[in-house]
């Protein structure tokens, strides 16, 4: 079920289904910002990931003795959750644990993402809390949204760049064929733009640590509009776009987690990148998009 939330500036509709933001439209131009799922290239529009980010390595993990599978980045954005709470400017939606996740997932959880229109940002936060009296919780959560590049339609898609704020080194961490090639990681010059074309990401997603606050732009010099994502404590960011199915979109993905390393063990306790809750605890965490 679609549901919608509109401000001064902009509307959006989230869909119960995963969460999912569709459509982000500014109510004074019309334009849509999102990424509009045609099927035959990446059928999504603004997945939430849970409980993990990523691929697992040969799709399954280990966790007390009893091995389990998992597809990549998580079931929560094929679940239906339920809306929480509404307001004139922002919705809240939950997901909580059921036989059916334990079965592939053996925690009590509850997963809450909150939309919030602000003047001219979009507030994007996640809350992860662990009801369990006894047993910790391990996860990761992290953000997917597709925005539309060309942002016009007189340009095209390698018109346009990355721009990464501060202007500093980060490391980048390369994908290999059996997962993340963490040891291979290196020293990536985004102090400087980068220009972006389709090729770019014949290898999978670029991916970028992160420490402190970060904004990753979408800028052409031909247009003044911009495209902006602001995270200030997401340990990582990937940058993605369908290849070969050549799509109009880029994914900015701030993520509390990664993708099982090409040296993983399968054992959820090791594995790189997870966020664990001690029983009763909640975790917060928030990203911003604006537009220009």
């Amino acid at each position: 079920m679609d549901i919608k939330v509109q401000n001064e500036f902009y509307q959006l509709t989230v869909n119960t289904k995963g969460a999912e933001m569709q459509s982000l439209i500014n109510r004074h131009t019309g334009q849509e910002y999102l990424w509009q799922a045609d099927p035959q290239v990446w059928r999504r529009h603004a997945p939430n990931l849970f409980p993990i980010v990523g691929k697992l390595k040969d799709d399954q993990y280990t966790y007390q003795g009893k091995t389990y599978r998992m597809t990549q980045h998580g079931f929560a954005r094929d679940l239906e959750f339920s809306l929480e709470r509404e307001t004139d400017h922002s919705l809240t939606f939950l997901l909580m644990d059921t036989p059916e996740t334990r079965e592939v997932y053996p925690f009590v959880f509850e997963l809450r993402i909150k939309y919030s229109l602000i003047n001219r940002l979009i507030n994007v936060t996640y809350y992860v809390t662990n009801p369990s009296t006894e047993q910790p919780l391990l996860f990761a959560v992290g953000g997917h949204p597709g925005f539309r590049v060309p942002m016009t339609p007189d340009l095209k898609f390698s018109d346009y760049y990355l721009r990464f704020k501060p202007s500093k080194s980060r490391i980048q961490i390369p994908l290999s064929s059996d997962g993340v090639d963490y040891a291979a990681r290196t020293l990536a010059p985004t102090d400087v733009d980068w220009r972006i074309d389709h090729d770019v990401f014949k290898r999978d997603a670029l991916i970028f640590q992160l420490t402190g606050t970060n904004e990753v732009q979408i800028r052409s010099d031909k247009t003044p509009h911009m495209i902006s994502l602001n995270t200030r404590d997401a340990p990582f960011v990937g940058i993605w776009t369908a290849y070969p199915h050549e799509g109009d979109y880029i994914c900015i993905e701030p993520w509390w987690g990664i993708a099982d390393l090409n040296t993983a063990t399968g054992e959820l306790t090791e594995k790189f990148g997870m966020n664990r809750l001690a029983p009763q605890e909640r975790f917060r965490a928030k990203y911003q998009i604006s537009f220009t």
